[in-house]
């Protein structure tokens, strides 16, 4: 980045500040083949001011392009072609990381201000599926991402304890529950009741009127209703707590849909009080035409509050808690219309922070081509997928490295770190075909795969028995055959703010993978450990690969072992 920054400076001087520093930065581009230069501008923008053609004010300003920084520029058309000084800005990136560390690619644009991010949110008294992977996941490496940026995250698990599904549970436990049963394994026969529930009731309406009518009851604060709900909350809270751990996810706030119910009355308050609320078909709603968008349902005909509701009660107290710069909301693609609203109603209320909302969505895992779905019955337990992968990475260190020491805590880093980043590697909108088999690959564009160079590297340092002290005899490389990887760390804060800017974790895995495989093609060809000037330098390379891949591992939520 700060290459661009310092050929944006002395494009500037050559243009006769026609166009501001930025600007021209904006206009920088990064060739796809090296052999084009490690930096490119293309001179269109200019024609029309300068009445000349982009080709010929290349060819002015090729002259005009003077740093040290800079080897040669190289005329193309419209564009000059730059190539950097290699054994200038090797030394610098090196230096710059052995002194930063994991501190390097760091920005400072939040300023330590807040940001929410609402992530994960299952339902309760329904098992952690495949389907709830992404949320967490996207979730947890936004709020890493917008640490690395300046940002003090909060990461908001809005757990679904609240609903018409109780309703429907506590109709289906009453009939057929035996409590042995659900304390045994409660999660599995809660959700054994609710999908017969739903069976049932295809054939028999009176089973939704009673759903509707214990609904009510919990609402309304009956003793028998509130008893069940609190413990089918407890039971499943413990099972999520367990899969959380093995992900090593943490939370600030478990603040659910429950926690808003005493909060909702003042929001219908605030929306009469503007004159906000009309009725339509004797329910409640705000409208939204001149938003382009259907009316906002605030209050349902019998007067129970819904989902809008709550969600405009959960904003206002985030923001009068938590004074959040930015509020992030992980949730499927599905809901792109609720948030929609949300942020339309709070807006015509008069918030101008709920601007400053921003809802993440994402495409959905699909089974054989279909959406998951707990009420077929139709879902995959995501703690059976973590187990499995943590099996079969224990399977292969057995076959690989049968002496490595502490086996069972590297199989469950690698084994969890698979799952994680097949998810991520993938730009969130993408549905994502959930496969075991593919989530699982340990070599090719994986979570492994990286994990292993970075345990590559680490074992290369050993051997060297390399101190960071030694850092300082970098100027006898020629860095020729260390370009590629160099180019590669130059790149990482490029990446971090791609995946801030674009709140696309896929920015970080995709780079992570392109420094592997570099370092990779570099380790095939070099002897690194042999003896000689170069040495001390290309240890100091490989060094800089670890620091680099393992923070951009840590940004994805993922460890990174020494050993595999």
């Amino acid at each position: 980045m700060k290459y661009k920054q310092e050929l944006a400076k002395v494009l500037f001087e050559a243009l006769n500040h026609e166009m501001q520093v930025n600007e021209l930065e904006m206009l920088i581009e990064k060739p796809k083949n090296q052999l084009h230069g490690d930096l490119a501008f293309p001179c269109f923008a200019f024609a029309k001011v300068k009445r000349k053609s982009p080709n010929s004010i290349a060819q002015e300003l090729s002259g005009k392009i003077q740093s040290a920084i800079f080897e040669k520029v190289e005329v193309a058309g419209a564009y000059l072609n730059i190539f950097l000084n290699k054994r200038l800005v090797s030394e610098d990136i090196i230096t710059e990381i052995i002194e930063q560390k994991e501190n390097y690619g760091a920005l400072n644009i939040g300023n330590n201000r807040h940001v929410t991010i609402d992530m994960s949110s299952p339902n309760i008294a329904k098992p952690f599926s495949m389907g709830h992977l992404r949320s967490t996941v996207i979730g947890n490496a936004l709020s890493f991402i917008v640490e690395k940026c300046g940002y003090r995250p909060i990461r908001i698990n809005h757990i679904g304890d609240w609903g018409t599904q109780f309703g429907k549970l506590i109709t289906a436990y009453k009939l057929w529950g035996e409590e042995e049963k659900v304390k045994r394994n409660p999660i599995k026969e809660l959700l054994t009741l609710y999908i017969k529930f739903h069976d049932e009731a295809e054939n028999d309406p009176e089973l939704v009127e009673q759903g509707r009518s214990w609904f009510k009851k919990l609402e309304d604060g009956n003793e028998e209703a509130l008893s069940l709900w609190q413990w089918f909350r407890d039971e499943s809270l413990k099972e999520f707590s367990r899969i959380y751990e093995l992900m090593n996810v943490q939370f600030d706030s478990f603040a659910g849909e429950a926690f808003y119910n005493d909060k909702m009355e003042r929001v219908v308050q605030l929306l009469e009080e503007n004159q906000l609320l009309v009725e339509s078909d004797q329910a409640q709603v705000v409208e939204l035409s001149d938003e382009g968008l259907p009316p906002c349902l605030i209050k349902k005909s019998d007067g129970a509050t819904l989902y809008a509701t709550r969600d405009l009660a959960a904003a206002l107290y985030r923001k009068e808690n938590y004074d959040f710069d930015l509020s992030l909301y992980v949730v499927g693609n599905e809901q792109s219309l609720h948030f929609k609203q949300l942020i339309a109603v709070l807006e015509k209320m008069g918030y101008h922070w709920a601007k400053n909302m921003v809802h993440i969505p994402f495409g959905m895992m699909l089974k054989d081509g279909k959406k998951m779905s707990t009420r077929k019955g139709k879902v995959v337990l995501l703690e059976e997928v973590l187990t499995e992968s943590i099996s079969m990475a224990r399977h292969n260190i057995e076959e690989k490295n049968p002496n490595l020491t502490n086996k069972n805590a590297v199989a469950k880093q690698v084994g969890v770190g698979a799952v994680m980043f097949h998810d991520l590697k993938n730009f969130r909108m993408n549905d994502i075909e959930f496969s075991l088999e593919e989530m699982l690959r340990f070599e090719g564009e994986t979570g492994p795969y990286v994990q292993y160079t970075y345990a590559r590297a680490c074992s290369i340092l050993r051997k060297a028995n390399w101190k960071v002290e030694r850092a300082a005899q970098l100027s006898s490389a020629s860095w020729e055959k260390e370009w590629k990887v160099v180019s590669m760390l130059t790149e990482f804060t490029n990446a971090i703010k791609r995946a801030y800017e674009q709140f696309d974790p896929s920015q970080i895995a995709k780079y992570i993978v392109d420094l592997a495989q570099a370092f990779n093609k570099y380790y095939g060809e070099v002897k690194i450990l042999e003896n000689g000037a170069q040495q001390q330098a290309r240890l100091a390379l490989v060094y800089s690969v670890t620091v680099v891949l393992k923070e951009g591992l840590r940004l994805l939520g993922i460890e990174a072992p020494e050993e595999m």
